[in-house]
């Protein structure tokens, strides 16, 4: 497919350097570039897991409904 694209002067000087070292073409090292920007961003968004801070206590309590907002505000209000 044919698209048009504006680079920097500079880089694109030096993409085609590469090109030339490295006996591809200018439009091989583009895409191999996009590809590996492109894998870098997936890898980045799957990343590890978010860390949850945890505090000492006893735990989960009886009766308490964590999908119930309006009832743990209410237990934390009465806890003050």
């Amino acid at each position: 497919m044919r698209t048009t694209i504006r680079l920097d002067k500079q880089l694109l000087a030096e993409a085609k350097q590469l090109a030339a070292r490295s006996r591809r073409t200018l439009t091989r090292v583009i895409e191999d570039a996009l590809r590996q920007t492109l894998a870098d961003a997936k890898r980045s968004k799957k990343g590890s897991p978010a860390k949850i801070p945890t505090f000492r206590g006893d735990g989960l309590q009886p009766g308490i409904d964590l999908d119930d907002t309006a009832a743990l505000l209410s237990l934390m209000d009465e806890t003050r």
